[in-house]
């Protein structure tokens, strides 16, 4: 259980963070942030503040970017990402898990979204490569058609 120090630590650290984004109206956007945030490791949160000591946190996205890129490049372990309008349960994790490291040759790291936004089905992104099996994607290409077919047309 906290003490009360850090109680009152947390509550002067909230309220500055809250009264920020809600000045320019983001604190929704915050919010999500800090649900991931709380999975960071303490390297990742050394890194961070190393960068921000140094002046340095517009290299970032360049971070992010590389450390990917060297993953990819020097490491077996393929990350596969799999987006689904609801979370996976474990048959289709293993699934996805064994089809994906079939395919790929390799073992992967699986890292998992959601986004009820796609509507169903899956979107697979793995080496730069995407393949998108969503129902929003089905939807949109359904749509396209008939229009190209409808507006199109000379009848």
């Amino acid at each position: 259980m906290a003490s009360k120090n850090d109680e009152e630590k947390v509550e002067a650290y909230t309220r500055a963070l809250l009264d920020a984004a809600r000045s320019e109206g983001r604190a929704n956007a915050d919010l999500v942030q800090w649900q991931h945030a709380v999975k960071f490791t303490p390297e990742v949160l050394e890194t961070l503040a190393a960068m921000r000591d140094d002046g340095d946190l517009g290299l970032v996205k360049d971070v992010a970017h590389q450390y990917k890129t060297m993953v990819d490049t020097e490491d077996k372990t393929v990350s596969v990402t799999v987006t689904t309008a609801v979370p996976m349960d474990d048959k289709l994790r293993k699934e996805v898990r064994d089809k994906m490291e079939t395919e790929l040759k390799s073992p992967i790291y699986l890292v998992e979204r959601v986004d009820p936004g796609i509507i169903g089905g899956i979107i697979v992104e793995a080496r730069g490569n995407r393949y998108d099996a969503s129902v929003k994607a089905q939807l949109t290409n359904i749509r396209k058609r008939l229009s190209s077919t409808f507006i199109g047309s000379d009848e």
